[in-house]
């Protein structure tokens, strides 16, 4: 578990034939800047075709209604906690019509909203729910299907690990049209069967959005052309080395997710990080750009779809930290941790598909790794919730019924059935100002050392991480100076060792020019 806390303390941690390079966008965390160029789903990479931004709602967020709808109980920004007054004074389903303005709560840390089910709360163009850095939630309550629309929420001060709208984590929420900016912790919770559309997350404290569900998993989850950028403005992972506990979205133990078309940016941390019991996640047409670290982690997590991503400019912060420190692991920008395609979980895949992705000049490219002393009960890890899924009774993980089939297999998360295909990986080091350390792929995982019980001692799970788990890159488009990483972080191979015996990896792959090394 020290090995890999020190991987989590760096990472605060997709081509063939289906995106567009978009090049030099001029985007910083506070200006909702656009895309220079847009990406869509086309033919393949290098070829032409139409243009179109993607997710370009915090510089341009759409207008709310201007009057009030028939029916609507209206809210008058100049009468303090109207808000939460009328929405205890109204019945379910009711919906709430903001005015223009600056709409306040009451001055209590714990004065909020708390919606009844199916209310509706809209707002009116330059309605705003301020919280002042008083009140520390905006909406909570276990009340279902409550809907939020152009809106924008700020100024609410979440304590750490908690979230300022949908705070309780209640099922089907829409959150759509809406701006949450500018509050500490995460800017949004999530329940089951909830939809985040067309939204604005920027500048929070921790997370744009902490998909997190306390005593059960998210299932469910929509997340689609939304703009997510600057987020973790309190650098959690400086404040709390290790934590884990920073990016634009985190997601714990969510089962079924479509991210889809977002624009995920210039966030300090990981772009997307699913982390610890994570199932079914199809990950497709975003652009992830000019995060710190790593533009997706997924971790202790199974089955997963990445299509059809550009994915470029992240990482160079965290990467360049940790070679500036003599730090020779392949820290990557898409980097699969103990997670892999699990047939006896139901899921829309039974492995890791990686594929049809653009990745362009980002600090080193996709790492698969396995932690050699990190399994269920083991004496690094302390929490039972990253052994539930697979092992029935936790128990039998310890010594010494850890070394009895069948579990021996089933106490760890196997970085295994990872496929790798149809991607183009494109790397002009002179860009990100790097050397070799830069352009590498990887498959890889320490010598296990600990503890001396230990049934994966030594380079067992090296050696099956790297050729026994069916982990495949094929097909795929290098251009650059691209080396291969195999086994452990002292073996490096050019292309022509990476493509033979005894690795035998990227056959039916390209190698263009190597550009800038």
């Amino acid at each position: 578990m020290g090995f890999e806390r020190r991987l989590r303390a760096w990472a605060v941690a997709p081509l063939a034939l289906a995106l567009f390079l978009v090049t030099g966008c001029e985007s910083a965390p506070d200006t909702g800047a656009k895309p220079t160029a847009g990406a869509r789903p086309g033919a393949g990479p290098g070829a032409d075709g139409a243009s179109s931004p993607v997710a370009r709602v915090c510089a341009e967020p759409a207008a709310g209604p201007a009057q009030a709808p028939a029916g609507a109980v209206m809210v008058d920004p100049s009468v303090v906690g109207d808000l939460a007054a009328k929405t205890e004074d109204s019945p379910p389903g009711t919906t709430f019509w903001l005015r223009p303005g600056r709409h306040t709560l009451e001055s209590g840390p714990y004065d909020q909203v708390v919606p009844k089910e199916g209310d509706r709360y809209l707002g009116a163009p330059g309605a705003v729910l301020d919280g002042r850095r008083t009140n520390q939630y905006a909406f909570g309550g276990t009340a279902r299907d409550v809907t939020l629309s152009h809106l924008t929420v700020q100024g609410f001060v979440a304590p750490h690990d908690e979230g300022v709208v949908n705070h309780d984590m209640a099922d089907g929420w829409v959150i759509e049209h809406t701006t949450i900016q500018d509050n500490s912790g995460g800017g949004l919770m999530a329940g089951a069967r909830q939809q985040l559309r067309a939204s604005c997350l920027r500048r929070n404290g921790q997370y744009g959005m902490n998909a997190y569900k306390t005593g059960d998993s998210v299932r469910g989850l929509v997340v689609e052309g939304n703009e997510v950028v600057g987020n973790n403005t309190d650098d959690w992972e400086r404040r709390e080395p290790g934590c884990g506990c920073s990016g634009g979205i985190k997601f714990w133990a969510v089962d079924g997710a479509d991210i889809r078309g977002n624009w995920v940016h210039d966030n300090r941390g990981a772009g997307l990080w699913a982390d610890t019991n994570n199932n079914d996640f199809r990950i497709e047409d975003n652009i992830i750009e000019a995060n710190d670290g790593a533009a997706l982690i997924y971790e202790i997590s199974y089955n997963a779809v990445v299509r059809n991503n550009t994915i470029r400019r992240n990482n160079w912060v965290e990467g360049r930290k940790a070679a500036a420190e003599g730090d020779d692991f392949p820290y990557a920008t898409v980097y699969v941790s103990e997670s892999g395609g699990e047939p006896r979980i139901p899921a829309r895949t039974d492995r890791i598909e990686i594929y049809r992705n653009v990745l362009e000049d980002n600090w080193n490219g996709i790492t698969l790794w396995e932690d050699a002393d990190r399994f269920c009960n083991s004496p690094g890890n302390t929490s039972t919730d990253y052994c539930t899924l697979l092992v029935e009774d936790t128990r039998r993980c310890a010594r010494p019924a850890i070394a009895d089939a069948p579990l021996y297999a089933d106490c760890r998360w196997k970085t295994q059935r990872v496929d790798i295909h149809d991607n183009r990986f494109v790397l002009d080091a002179s860009v990100p100002g790097c050397a070799a350390e830069c352009g590498r792929m990887a498959v890889l995982a320490n010598q296990g050392s600990a503890p001396d019980w230990s049934p994966y001692l030594g380079g067992r799970v090296a050696e099956a991480v790297t050729r026994q788990q069916d982990n495949r890159w094929h097909d795929n488009a290098y251009s650059g100076p691209w080396s291969f990483v195999a086994g452990d972080t002292g073996r490096t191979l050019d292309p022509g060792h990476w493509q033979g015996a005894p690795y035998r990896q990227d056959t039916g792959s390209t190698f263009g020019p190597r550009t800038g090394g």
